[in-house]
């Protein structure tokens, strides 16, 4: 009997609970949260010196919380390349960045105002027109100068007479340096 009894005391053992009664949920009240200021930077954005384009702020990222997102900036506007920027004097040192996370190599602070000067990514029509143009012109330069013209160029009869090498070469020596002084001459009259 004395086995029996002491099931029964196991049994009611069991029964009670082996943690205290449960805590009740905290109220509105109680609830704590914690909020940290991320370091920002106001980023003025130039193109090619014209601007600002863009005005914005930004977090500050890296293990400290010190580095400009500079691949964002270049995926946003489009850009190569940025530089640093003085409204006054121009376009300054390009700014570094690494190129596994982006981030720039240079520290900032927090409430720091960045001005940046973008150059934009080349179009991929340009190069390619460039290359057509030029083996136009290389093959025009060859139906010229050869003794016997061929019987497609004599159809079009383009040119009365023929001319020498080196006048062709100094045509299209003459022709590109007249394009890059245009070019450069133009962009300071700001067409």
């Amino acid at each position: 009997m004395t086995s029996s009894n002491r099931i029964g005391e196991i049994e009611e053992e069991e029964a009670t609970p082996l943690l205290p009664n449960p805590e009740p949920e905290p109220t509105p009240d109680k609830v704590r949260s914690v909020t940290t200021k991320v370091p920002e930077a106001e980023v003025h954005v130039y193109k090619q010196g014209k601007g600002p384009i863009d005005v914005f702020k930004t977090g500050l990222g890296g293990w400290e919380q010190d580095q400009l997102e500079v691949r964002e900036i270049l995926d946003r506007f489009g850009f190569k390349s940025v530089y640093a920027y003085t409204p006054g004097s121009g376009r300054g040192v390009p700014i570094r960045f690494n190129p596994r996370n982006g981030r720039s190599l240079l520290t900032y602070t927090d409430g720091a105002v960045v001005h940046i000067d973008g150059e934009p990514k080349d179009s991929l029509i340009s190069p390619i027109t460039k290359i057509l143009v030029g083996a136009a012109l290389i093959t025009l330069m060859i139906v010229l100068v050869m003794k016997e013209t061929p019987g497609w160029a004599k159809k079009l009869n383009f040119s009365g007479g023929r001319f020498p090498p080196w006048v062709l070469a100094c045509a299209v020596i003459l022709f590109t340096r007249m394009r890059k002084r245009t070019r450069s001459f133009l962009e300071k009259l700001n067409f």
